[in-house]
């Protein structure tokens, strides 16, 4: 059984390593990268970095640290805007990426946070959605079979998949059928909103 957190856990360490890298304290990276993947914190603003990190807005490092954020946002528009062509010849001889050098899909700043909603807090985080039917013993369950479904192929299901299997090594076969992911999308004129999605193994 996966325990509670580990998804957010999975999702955090890669943003929280993304975030080092780029030159932010291990500290104020792991604070940032709670339960947050590189989309959502380069849409953050001043105050909820600030907030996140537990800094002053007017301390230097929180400057620092938006510096970095913005700096990499500015980089990303100009490696999308470049045109880059390569050779049929150069693309095969590329080697492909192994272990930690792969590309993680979570942190791709088109795809939306994706997190992986523990086993048991299944039912309260389903509530609002008013899920609940009789089942056949006379008690109540969720229906989730009537949430839209998301396949176990998806890049950012196998991404998760792949993290959490990092950590834990008792996982059953077929353990993440029919759990349920949490996708939250940002908007900077909407604001945020969360969907939830069945993994299935077939359409």
């Amino acid at each position: 059984m996966l325990g509670p957190g580990a998804a957010r856990m999975a999702v955090k360490s890669s943003t929280k390593k993304r975030l080092v890298e780029l030159g932010i304290d291990t500290n104020h990276a792991h604070k940032l990268a709670d339960d947050a993947n590189m989309d959502a914190i380069k849409r953050m603003t001043v105050e909820e970095v600030a907030e996140k990190t537990g800094l002053s807005t007017s301390d230097a490092t929180l400057e620092n640290i938006m510096s970095i954020i913005r700096e990499h946002n500015t980089s990303r528009r100009r490696s999308r805007s470049g045109r880059i062509t390569i050779s049929r010849k150069a693309l095969a001889d590329l080697d492909i990426p192994q272990g930690d050098d792969r590309f993680n899909v979570l942190n791709h700043f088109l795809v939306p946070h994706h997190e992986l909603v523990d086993s048991d807090k299944e039912s309260e985080s389903l509530a609002p959605w008013g899920l609940e039917v009789p089942d056949n013993e006379g008690g109540i369950r969720i229906a989730k079979e009537l949430l839209p479904k998301i396949l176990i192929t998806d890049p950012a299901v196998q991404a998760i998949k792949e993290q959490i299997e990092t950590e834990a090594d008792d996982l059953p076969a077929g353990w993440l059928t029919n759990r349920i992911v949490k996708v939250v999308r940002y908007s900077r004129s909407a604001g945020s909103s969360t969907a939830y999605r069945l993994i299935v193994e077939s359409a």
